[in-house]
């Protein structure tokens, strides 16, 4: 499962890999990012509240827990105690990469948020979905489709140079494209907010969507 760790990184942007570079330590723990807004710079979209407990509550979770997770596999003597720690290793190193890269995925709408100018990022959704508002359409029907908790992504697939759409269940990370955007579908994303109404939630969140990031991430890509 480590492995699946070091595989994720290469999937991130530079400075974000650094933070799984190596497995925690009482030197080296993996630490909850500081959002680049204020908690109420996304609304009306996404709440303050939604913002302050996603941050600082449920990701700060996965952070404890990917460090209790490899401190133990660091220490666990015998190849049965650390198959037994692959499970909690996925779910909380998952969510720490996924929330990483989430948070840079949003931006307030008065910034860079819902605006994607021309460009490569654009182009390439033309090309691969046939219109930016036909990439939304799809990437909303697969997300809200998802069963249970999972993200939606927009996802660059090395092997045939295209964008495509990918969901992952619970809190796997996209490892077999390179994420480009990712929205949370888990209900603590936007229940308090949206209640059970998905398709809102996922209407709203393309007003504070960072496109810039998104092309960026793209650019690193396909370098």
């Amino acid at each position: 499962m480590l492995n699946m760790l070091s595989i994720a990184k290469s999937a991130l942007r530079p400075s974000l890999a650094r933070a799984f570079a190596a497995p925690a330590t009482s030197m080296s723990l993996h630490t909850l990012p500081d959002l680049p807004y204020a908690y109420n710079a996304l609304e009306p979209y996404i709440s303050e509240t939604i913002m302050k407990l996603h941050h600082t509550k449920h990701h700060q979770t996965y952070v404890n827990g990917l460090n209790a997770a490899e401190q133990a596999y660091a220490q666990s003597p015998s190849v049965k105690e650390k198959i037994a720690l692959q499970s909690a290793l996925k779910f909380n190193g998952g969510g720490h990469i996924n929330h990483s890269l989430f948070w840079k995925n949003l931006s307030p709408a008065n910034a860079d948020g819902g605006n994607l100018s021309d460009g490569p990022l654009k182009k390439a959704i033309e090309r691969d979905f046939g219109s930016v508002e036909e990439f939304k359409k799809k990437f909303n029907a697969a997300t809200a489709a998802i069963q249970g908790s999972g993200w939606g992504w927009l996802g660059y697939n090395p092997a045939t140079n295209m964008l495509e759409i990918v969901t992952t269940a619970n809190q796997d990370p996209l490892l077999s494209h390179t994420p480009i955007i990712g929205v949370d579908i888990w209900e603590h994303a936007f229940y308090l907010q949206y209640q059970n109404v998905k398709v809102d939630y996922l209407t709203a969140i393309w007003n504070v969507v960072n496109f810039k990031e998104a092309e960026q991430r793209l650019a690193e890509a396909t370098k």
